[in-house]
């Protein structure tokens, strides 16, 4: 028979194995807030399916075609991805009620990677007033990297004006002299370029010898193509959107024109831009690129792209493989599926932003080598590297080294 003393000891005992099971227990629970459950993420989504820039709604048809492989394959530590995305026409006012119905009729538990600069301006205080993750922004402008403005809004691709202070640095070496005509989108995505390109040319910001801003609504850029060849200029740089891009390299090929042509990278696919413009106009054109291209043979035996490949095939049959939207918009699911299943359990608004600012040299399929993600509570900017591109034949060559935006300043 055991003393008074041993039956105290015992139920002491017993009562701190209770609590060490309990704290366990508390520390391992799992923490949702609207939008997750045990069994479902539900993710949001704005793409213009129609309207000036339909043709980036291919990206939102990637991602939801991503997310279904991934919910095939068991989904994210348990539970199945619920991927809603809805049209905004890249109409910011419609933006806006796209976003107000993700939020506050679907409870989505973040809103990822809605498309364009106007759109993302219309609804990022209105996302950030509500702290939910406006995650992986699909537009380079510099704004989404102001952690501490707006700390519910991150981009992902390279900024916009990091990408166009590569092309003043590469036309100061090539074209020192040469003179510069610019076309550009009249909204924040277009006056972001045009200062990247200023800040990067510097003293020689005078080579700009004509500015022409056009209106999305604007059914043909026609004729601004042609008050920026009365100006004479070497290098026409053209700041916009696949339609638009398209319609610059046929006019000026149709003139029979032969300046030095940049086109900004939203606008170098492939399938969406040089075909439709023309290949015989589309020789020689320079861009800058931080994903692969899947027509350029050095990827034929690359793991990433034969992921990729097997993808489409699979998951978008009869897609244009020329699209270079599908390979921006496979790498920026991946990355967001990186994301989720960083946060384990712990499926919280603030735990995802806690842990999209924690990525670390992470590399999707489709980025070309050297080309690593990286964030931190002060740096919203996951990609900062691209590479020089010329278009030849029927597809993207690339040349020179890949380039940090950093090394720009």
């Amino acid at each position: 028979m055991r003393s008074g003393t041993q039956l105290r000891i015992a139920a002491f005992s017993t009562a701190v194995i209770a609590f060490a099971a309990f704290s366990s227990g508390a520390l391992a629970q799992k923490k949702y807030d609207t939008g997750a459950t045990d069994s479902e993420i539900k993710i949001g989504n704005i793409m213009p399916y129609s309207g000036p820039a339909s043709a980036y709604g291919v990206i939102g048809k990637t991602e939801e075609a991503y997310f279904k492989m991934i919910n095939e394959a068991g989904g994210i530590n348990g539970r199945k991805i619920n991927f809603i995305s809805y049209d905004d026409a890249y109409s910011p006012p419609k933006a806006v009620e796209q976003a107000r119905k993700l939020v506050e009729s679907d409870e989505v538990l973040l809103v990822f990677n809605p498309l364009g600069t106007p759109s993302n301006s219309a609804i990022q205080k209105y996302l950030n007033g509500k702290k939910v993750p406006q995650l992986f922004v699909a537009t380079g402008a510099t704004k989404w990297n102001d952690p501490k403005e707006f700390p519910w809004t991150m981009g992902w691709q390279p900024s916009y004006q990091s990408e166009a202070q590569i092309y003043a640095k590469y036309l100061l070496k090539e074209k020192p002299d040469g003179k510069i005509g610019v076309i550009y989108q009249n909204d924040d995505f277009g006056k972001d370029y045009l200062k990247g390109l200023k800040d990067g040319l510097g003293a020689k910001a005078s080579l700009i010898v004509a500015e022409e801003a056009y209106e999305v609504s604007e059914p043909t850029v026609e004729s601004h193509i042609v008050r920026i060849k009365a100006a004479n200029p070497d290098v026409v740089i053209s700041i916009t959107t696949p339609k638009f891009a398209a319609q610059t390299i046929k006019k000026i090929g149709e003139m029979s024109w032969k300046p030095l042509q940049i086109v900004v990278n939203v606008a170098s696919s492939v399938g969406a831009v040089m075909k439709p413009a023309g290949l015989e106009f589309s020789q020689d054109v320079l861009s800058a690129n931080y994903g692969k291209d899947p027509q350029d043979s050095q990827w034929d035996n690359d793991p990433g792209m034969k992921k990729w490949n097997a993808f489409v095939d699979k998951y978008m049959t009869g897609a244009n493989k020329t699209d270079a939207n599908i390979v921006y918009g496979y790498g920026v699911a991946q990355t967001m599926v990186k994301v989720l299943e960083m946060c384990g359990d712990n499926l919280t608004r603030e735990n995802v932003m806690k842990q999209a600012a924690s990525l670390k040299d992470f590399e999707t399929d489709t980025a070309l080598p050297g080309v690593k993600l990286n964030t931190s509570a002060t740096d919203y900017a996951p990609i900062s590297q691209l590479q020089m591109q010329r278009f030849k034949g029927d597809k993207w060559e690339l040349f020179g080294d890949v380039i940090s935006a950093d090394a720009t300043n």
